[in-house]
């Protein structure tokens, strides 16, 4: 079932038209990945899908939501991994998700925070340390437990994988599948192919600001997609 539905979006600065009559779809239990470098569009998307940025013209529903005229309602639906996670350094794990939570009205037990803190695989003896000693690996598996706890429709991601080692990346992209098992639709930019090849269900290669090719992704090697993004970029 189609859960978000992106039609026609279009975005300008000045003269430049950062985003051109974008339209594309994303399932429940799916993960699509805008794929694309410097300028491609991508953070634009982003900022419009997030409510950050008003489209000049197009829109983007999930579900019946309006993701701009009801961005309000839609913050409660989605959740939102940045690049680089933003946590409260001098916090410990425990104490960012209980502080987090505590913001949008949420309250969980001690015991219940610790159980998504370890099905995220962050090791118990980290649960009770500084964000500011973390990994980025690390401060991701605390972003993706409290996202566990709200248990978001719609998950938006930007440039996940940037700086993780190969077992940090293997375990994130595991626990993504995890969240889209459980019903998340999942959006995703990158100008990483790998990134791209091992978490979307499909692929939308996106260069200054348009849509050039929309791929299946099992139907592809990671040599087939890298083919396909240089022709169509090139």
């Amino acid at each position: 079932m189609t859960a978000l539905i992106i039609n026609q979006l279009s975005k300008s600065f000045g003269q430049k038209q950062a985003v051109n009559r974008l339209s594309f779809s994303v399932g429940r239990e799916k993960a699509y990945c805008l794929l694309g470098g410097n300028g491609a569009g991508k953070s634009t998307t982003i900022n419009m899908l997030l409510g950050f940025l008003e489209p000049d013209s197009g829109d983007a529903h999930f579900g019946e939501l309006d993701l701009w005229r009801n961005r309000e309602l839609a913050k409660k639906c989605l959740f939102y991994l940045p690049d680089q996670v933003n946590l409260y350094p001098e916090l410990t794990a425990i104490e960012n998700i209980v502080y987090l939570s505590g913001l949008s009205g949420e309250k969980h037990k001690p015991e219940i925070i610790q159980q998504n803190l370890a099905d995220v695989g962050l090791e118990v003896d980290a649960h009770g340390k500084r964000i500011s000693d973390f990994s980025k690996g690390m401060r991701q598996k605390v972003a993706l437990a409290l996202a566990k706890l709200k248990n978001p429709e719609l998950l938006i991601l930007d440039e996940p994988t940037t700086g993780l080692d190969p077992i940090a990346i293997k375990e994130f992209v595991s626990l993504i599948n995890q969240l889209k098992q459980a019903g998340a639709c999942v959006v995703m930019v990158s100008h990483d192919l790998q990134c791209a090849h091992l978490l979307a269900d499909e692929i939308g290669i996106l260069q200054s600001g348009v849509l050039k090719e929309e791929l299946i992704n099992k139907d592809l090697s990671l040599d087939d997609l890298e083919s396909h993004y240089f022709n169509s970029v090139g």
